[in-house]
């Protein structure tokens, strides 16, 4: 079994192990993983203590291949206030993922003000993952879910708590936006309101929001996926941790029978 989501293959350079593969294909990656990948190299480019990473686009262009992935980043935008990064993920000399992000100054004379919510406790049995026809055992084997509302056996909304299984890399802590990424991916999957044996509905991109920062592994996901009868879907998610929310996540789906 593998010990982590990728391992490295040189300066940049990260070989993905069967742990990042999706429930659509065995040889596609879920987009948790890379969307985790490009996350950490944009938190690791010209880093900041006085900047935090507070908003991060994926654009997906293809499947992400389970292998080698090359990274290069670069800053759009540099600015001590506020600052746009980029990485560019290639696989086999084909760029397969985008990612950017705004970095925005800490301040600690800004005041907390968030959106009243009672924020569920954690479940103490976890559930297995379902994905009729699809391939359970990589990614979705590799993340501890423990379901508070909803149902991996039915379609609708689902509000589940998420935690990895598995480091990013080996040795190393994910980095809250990180951890995000890698989980909120998922909000379309855990929300489904179609038969995956009978639809795709596989998601182009994936933007998170994170007002602050979550603590712990844990982060909670509270998701609802429509459709709008024109071959495009929508999954939205709401983010918590266990003191209240974090922020948002949205992926835009394409819809199409199998």
């Amino acid at each position: 079994m593998s010990a982590s989501f990728f391992e490295p293959a040189g300066p940049a350079r990260f070989s993905a192990t069967p742990a990042t593969a999706g429930p659509w294909d065995a040889a596609a990656q879920h987009g948790g993983p890379p969307s985790a990948l490009a996350a950490r190299e944009l938190d690791r480019h010209e880093a900041s203590d006085s900047m935090r990473l507070a908003r991060v686009a994926i654009d997906i262009l293809r499947p992400v291949p389970v292998g080698v992935l090359t990274a290069r980043t670069r800053t759009l935008r540099p600015g001590k206030r506020v600052a746009l990064l980029e990485t560019v993920l290639e696989s086999g000399g084909q760029e397969v993922l985008y990612a950017r992000g705004w970095r925005i100054a800490t301040s600690s004379a800004a005041p907390a003000i968030a959106a009243a919510q009672q924020v569920p406790e954690i479940p103490a049995q976890s559930v297995v993952p379902r994905f009729p026809g699809g391939h359970v055992s990589g990614y979705l084997s590799r993340i501890e879910w423990r379901i508070v509302g909803g149902s991996f056996d039915a379609p609708g909304p689902c509000k589940v708590w998420a935690r990895p299984r598995l480091p990013l890399l080996p040795d190393e802590d994910l980095s809250p936006m990180c951890r995000t990424l890698l989980l909120a991916d998922s909000g379309s999957g855990a929300s489904m309101v179609l038969d995956p044996t009978v639809f795709i509905f596989i998601n182009v991109d994936l933007t998170v929001i994170l007002q602050r920062d979550p603590v712990g592994d844990w982060i909670l996901l509270d998701a609802v996926s429509t459709t709008g009868g024109t071959g495009t879907g929508l999954a939205q998610t709401r983010l918590s941790d266990q003191s209240g929310d974090v922020g948002i996540a949205v992926q835009t789906l394409l819809i199409a029978p199998r």
